[in-house]
């Protein structure tokens, strides 16, 4: 993810992604600012008033005055901003006399804290990147609108149905807090390892499934001159993406539960201490590209897109992120983490789901023009539109047509086969939005790990330490994992 969420992002764009996860992005230093951010004249609790809806008007269901300005703050990333200008066009269609503004940028934080503290936030923003607001920081203040009400509102392809009906599954459990939806993720981001399958096909390099056929692989690709595996080591979150990959097929819904729920010991269960091995191979055995770990997210992707190495972990987003630096005839593909011995998940299973999270801020002046900004996202031309401009999936479902699939990039396709593949084994966690320290505690021990400074039983030490103190810590809200999620 350019810096993005996942999904959480995500994600960004993971959010998938993030998701997103996908989901969402945590960055050094960030959980502070963030914390500041919320903290100026917030309540404790987020806002669950529903703003002026009228529902029976399925037109205009939040009632949006019509006039009235909307102002946009979107995350620039790796799906850039094109797609939300058109987004803008679209809202200016159904509210020609609405002024709409339009920023964008990098540094979330630096630039919405100020406006949060003056009691003056945007209408809505894609919270994303590294330096993005932390949801649950923002949520214990009271400074998120309650999206239950998007959820329930008409749908606007068929006011018969709700827009809760309209998204892919997953997508309103990622976006929740407890039990309501605070964030829309609205990116259907998939992750894996990436490669050029130009170069794999020149080489005769076989995708492999195993860990140990994946471990060969790198030997072969090392002997060749070209460094296996790069990452993106300024951002420990995307190597974090691998490890929980492999920690989720190997230890199965059990792991999953425990360390979402924070249970004692559960960043030492086997499925952990395997994992964790597995991902410090690649740096024993010498199959990093050399300064991978003090590089950017493009200067990273950019050296692998150059052929320095051969794969590369990251979301979706990527094909879009790397547009201008990809050469004529790359073919960008993706693969499945390889599986480990043991594994209670199939090898195709994957994370992918909802990741770049939008948000509608409580104390935003026109807050009804933020609740219909994300409705119209959530129509199929929306998400037709996000596909054109951001070269991504959206998680509206059938907003797809046939003629836009067909311009559909390698990349893009890709995602699309291994999502299929996987056949609804689908990895998700969810610590990463719910325990914003946590993740960064986790983030940073990481790269102490990928840069060979602390042994894999270091890093679990540290994981499971960064879970206890968030575990007792009463100040934090705690969660629940939804039984049903895999």
């Amino acid at each position: 993810m350019s810096e993005h969420g996942l999904p959480a992002d995500v994600s960004r764009r993971q959010m998938l992604v993030r998701s997103a996860a996908i989901a969402a992005m945590v960055g050094p230093g960030s959980a502070l600012a963030a914390g500041c951010a919320a903290g100026s004249g917030s309540s404790k609790s987020s806002s669950n008033s529903s703003t002026a809806a009228n529902s029976s008007d399925p037109k205009n269901p939040f009632g949006v005055k019509a006039s009235s300005p909307l102002d946009v703050y979107i995350f620039k990333g790796g799906y850039g901003d094109d797609y939300a200008k058109a987004f803008e066009s679209l809202y200016t269609k159904s509210f020609p006399g609405a002024a709409v503004s339009h920023h964008s940028g990098q540094n979330l934080t630096g630039d919405l804290q100020p406006r949060f503290n003056a009691g003056s936030p945007p209408d809505v923003i894609d919270d994303s990147g590294a330096q993005q607001l932390k949801l649950d920081v923002l949520n214990s203040s009271g400074q998120l609108t309650n999206l239950d009400q998007l959820l329930n509102a008409p749908s606007i392809d068929d006011p018969s149905k709700k827009v809760r009906d309209t998204l892919l599954a997953g997508t309103i459990e990622t976006g929740q807090l407890g039990q309501s939806m605070f964030s829309l993720n609205y990116a259907f981001t998939v992750f894996g390892l990436w490669y050029s399958a130009s170069t794999f096909k020149k080489n005769n390099w076989q995708i492999p499934t195993t860990w140990a056929d994946f471990m060969t692989l790198c030997a072969t690709i090392k002997a060749s001159g070209m460094a296996p595996f790069a990452h993106q080591g300024k951002y420990p979150y995307y190597m974090m993406v691998p490890l929980m990959d492999l920690v989720a097929k190997n230890g199965g819904p059990d792991v999953q539960t425990a360390i979402d729920n924070l249970e004692p010991n559960a960043w030492k269960a086997d499925a952990v201490v395997n994992s964790v091995n597995a991902i410090y191979e690649l740096v024993d055995k010498g199959y990093m590209l050399p300064g991978t770990e003090g590089l950017t997210h493009i200067q990273s992707q950019t050296l692998w897109n150059q052929g320095k190495a051969a794969v590369i972990p990251c979301g979706s987003w990527l094909e879009n992120e790397q547009m201008a630096a990809t050469p004529a005839g790359f073919d960008m593909a993706v693969f499945a983490m390889p599986s480990l011995d043991g594994d209670k998940m199939a090898q195709t299973a994957i994370r992918a789901g909802a990741g770049e999270p939008f948000i509608v801020p409580s104390k935003a002046k026109n807050q009804a023009g933020g609740l219909e900004f994300l409705r119209i996202m959530c129509s199929k031309a929306g998400g037709a539109s996000f596909a054109q401009n951001a070269n991504s999936l959206s998680v509206v479902k059938d907003s797809i047509t046939p003629d836009i699939e067909a311009k559909l990039k390698p990349g893009t396709k890709s995602s699309n086969d291994l999502y299929q593949a996987a056949n609804g084994q689908i990895i998700s966690w969810y610590y990463l939005n719910w325990y914003s320290q946590m993740e960064k505690d986790l983030e940073d021990a990481m790269g102490q790990l990928m840069a060979n400074k602390i042994k894999p039983a270091d890093f679990i030490s540290r994981a499971q330490t960064a879970a206890d103190k968030c575990a007792a810590d009463s100040s934090v809200q705690k969660f629940k994992r939804p039984t049903s999620t895999s």
